[in-house]
């Protein structure tokens, strides 16, 4: 059951049931038309749907209602995957799909209300903290043990995920299983950094060579090369950096997706800084509660790290991105790459490498005519503050969640529909579909050593050691609902230039801190987050915290060291050798 691919053992708990031949008819025509390749043989496939078959009966005809996100992975589940599903199963699925956001609040609104508005959501694992602690959402450990024992697929294989430390909550309980996971890593055209006019032009005037940037002075020289000195490539007006400012939800995502952390804000520890994390929270080794996000709580949301890093962010989004971008939100910024008119970014998703490999023929200028990459992705540059040991961006792993309003039976069945589209059987192809791996036996499939070439170092990075250093948000935080919405506001005011970075983060961590408050209370009154809520900190002089070793860290004297630059073949080189 815990082994790489199916174990003898669960395969013969698989061939014990003994479904339906019309099903079975079905999942024969599924698996040879649309389930491969699989890293299951044919006959593993068969045992695994037959299980399905047997585990769905009595909720045959049942019609049940799940929520995700908008992405392509999810598009194939919503489109493909619930057709299959039905007509192996019985069960009719109500895939919908919305914006992150609208997917936030009705997992929010579920559980403040009680009522059951969605049987399974794919909810960010952002939530663990939350889920961890308010106990609205169903321990899946018992539950696998327990009243769902009897869905719960002997082939399901949990140490095969690669995410599944993520939504693990601080009790080692599982609350969620990874249906999807994209880290947000640096791109670049690497046509352009071949480019011995560019290397030449570009090693005169900073000293070193072009390359992929290891730190942000790195990256700023490059922005400021390609937009301000190169500006037009093959009679197209060229930019140096792209990213995003519209004030919406997604723009606090845009720095609680570890933007602080890349800067160094946080403290060394994985997957998550320990004591202070990525948003900025401090919360002390082996206890559960927050005590705030303010330097003078000794968080470091609004320390010297933080500052520079929405500076950085502000400064370069007004001088080297193209025009418009400061008004695009996260959908429309991370496909607008394939204009090909964008030499790097430094926060780039790589749930849209699918849209990044389309053929010329939909319009996409960064491949050439035989659908070969001119772009690649390498690892995130870091920033001053930056220390070894440190997380160095933010992975994001939606992830099935069933919440406890769910009734018994309805669960079951959305717990049989979750697992199905994260089974080995199927998982690969899917993988092949969205881009966005969750399995290691997947990306580890020979299919993908083929396709690699293609994918501009994505199957690489899923392959190398350091794919840990990228992680979702962490225990730290206690609601992530009701803090999450704070960011995008005070971010706001800094791209409309109503207030400067640092008069913004102070406002930030003074309101993240206002509302962990009101939680505390809510805690030490009602339990609310089971005894694991904030317990805030005394305000002090910030000076006493910024002079402790560790995070919240003192202003840096210089904040631009000297740019270093690697070699991407070399990089590539290091995480083979690694691997």
């Amino acid at each position: 059951m815990r082994k790489t691919l199916m174990g003898a053992s669960a395969l013969a708990l698989l061939l014990a049931w003994q479904p339906a031949a019309a099903d079975m008819a079905a999942a024969e025509k599924w698996i040879d038309q649309e389930f491969q390749p699989s890293v299951l043989s044919r006959d593993e496939q068969l045992a695994e749907m037959e299980w399905f078959v047997k585990a769905a009966e009595p909720f045959q005809g049942m019609e049940i209602n799940v929520l995700s996100e908008t992405i392509p992975t999810h598009t194939y589940e919503s489109e493909t995957l619930t057709k299959a599903f039905e007509e192996i199963t019985g069960i009719k699925v109500n895939h919908q799909l919305l914006g992150e956001g609208e997917v936030v609040q009705a997992v929010q609104t579920q559980m403040q209300t009680g009522r059951n508005l969605y049987d399974a959501y794919v909810n960010d694992s952002d939530l663990i903290g939350t889920h961890a602690r308010l106990q609205l959402a169903v321990n899946l450990t018992e539950f696998m043990n327990g009243a769902g024992a009897d869905v719960t697929n002997p082939g399901l294989d949990l140490e095969d995920f690669m995410g599944i430390s993520f939504t693990t909550g601080p009790d080692g309980n599982l609350y969620q299983l990874p249906d999807q996971q994209f880290a947000n890593l640096y791109w670049f055209r690497k046509d352009w950094f071949d480019r011995e006019d560019l290397q030449a032009a570009f090693k005169e005037r900073y000293g070193y060579d072009l390359g992929v940037p290891v730190n942000w002075s790195a990256y700023e020289d490059i922005a400021e090369f390609f937009s301000v000195h190169v500006k037009e490539i093959d009679g197209v007006r060229i930019y140096g950096h792209m990213d995003y400012g519209k004030r919406a939800p997604d723009l606090g995502w845009r720095m609680t997706d570890a933007w602080l952390s890349m800067a160094g804000a946080g403290s060394k520890g994985q997957p998550n800084g320990v004591p202070v994390d990525e948003w900025g929270i401090r919360m002390e080794e082996g206890t559960c509660n927050p005590v705030g996000a303010s330097v003078s709580r000794g968080g470091a949301a609004n320390g010297p790290a933080a500052v520079y890093a929405i500076r950085k962010w502000d400064e370069w989004l007004r001088n080297y991105a193209p025009p418009g971008a400061a008004n695009y939100d996260f959908y429309q910024s991370l496909p607008a790459l394939s204009q090909g008119n964008v030499a790097q970014q430094i926060f780039w998703y790589t749930a849209f490498t699918q849209s990044m490999v389309a053929p010329k023929s939909e319009g996409n200028n960064t491949v050439d005519d035989e659908g070969n990459p001119l772009w690649r992705m390498a690892p995130s540059p870091h920033g001053p503050y930056w220390e070894e040991g440190q997380k160095l961006g933010y992975q994001d792993a939606g992830s099935w969640t069933i919440l406890k309003s769910t009734p018994l039976d309805r669960a079951k069945a959305a717990w049989l529909y979750a697992q199905f589209v994260v089974s080995k059987t199927l998982d690969t192809k899917k993988s092949h579909v969205g881009l966005t791996f969750i399995r290691d036996s997947s990306v580890r499939h020979e299919s993908f050593t083929e396709r690699a070439s293609k994918l501009g170092g994505l199957v690489e990075f899923y392959r190398s050691p350091d794919r840990v250093l990228w992680s979702p948000t962490g225990i730290n935080v206690p609601d992530y609902p009701k803090l999450a919405q704070i960011w995008w506001q005070q971010i706001g005011d800094v791209n409309s230039g109503a207030f400067t970075p640092q008069e913004a983060m102070d406002r930030l961590a003074s309101e993240m801190d206002v509302t962990m408050a009101r939680m505390q209370r809510a805690d030490e009154s009602a339990g609310v987050y089971g005894g694991c809520g904030p317990r805030l900190n005394e305000e002090r002089d910030p000076e006493y915290w910024l002079s402790q070793p560790g995070s919240p860290k003192a202003k840096l004297a210089n904040e631009k060291p000297q740019g270093e630059t690697i070699a991407y073949d070399e990089l590539i080189k290091r995480w083979q050798q690694a691997n």
